[in-house]
């Protein structure tokens, strides 16, 4: 196994491992308790589901486009934040969250895994 496959092996038995304890966390921790950004556990996971699918779109973009590609910079443009308020991730169903987290992952291991290790070298 190469290491581009050992990393996706690994965010499998990360999905995997992290499922069942998400689902276990009770309603106080997701919506009280909060980072040093001020994110609540939904909304941390809000941006980890918006972070898949960014990667998801920029792995496609990688197989057709020149390099080197040009992306919006989300974090530095503040965009991070304004995606979590509005896509309200603090009222959204939590079982809900947590399937989209799962499989906005899954989708990215699996095109991850279907992309010519060419465009991988290529691109960065």
């Amino acid at each position: 196994m190469n290491e581009f496959e050992a990393i996706n092996q690994e965010l499998l038995r990360l999905i995997d491992e992290w499922e069942p304890i998400l689902s276990r966390l009770p309603e106080d921790v997701l919506k009280e308790r909060r980072n040093r950004q001020n994110r609540t556990v939904k909304q941390i996971l809000g941006h980890m589901i918006d972070s898949a699918s960014n990667n998801t779109h920029r792995i496609i973009h990688l197989q057709y486009q020149a390099s080197p590609l040009s992306f919006p910079d989300y974090a530095n443009l503040g965009n991070n934040d304004r995606w979590i308020a509005i896509q309200n991730y603090q009222d959204e169903d939590w079982n809900n969250m947590i399937q989209l987290w799962k499989y906005s992952n899954l989708i990215l291991s699996m095109l991850s895994g279907m992309c010519p290790r060419i465009s991988w070298i290529t691109s960065g």
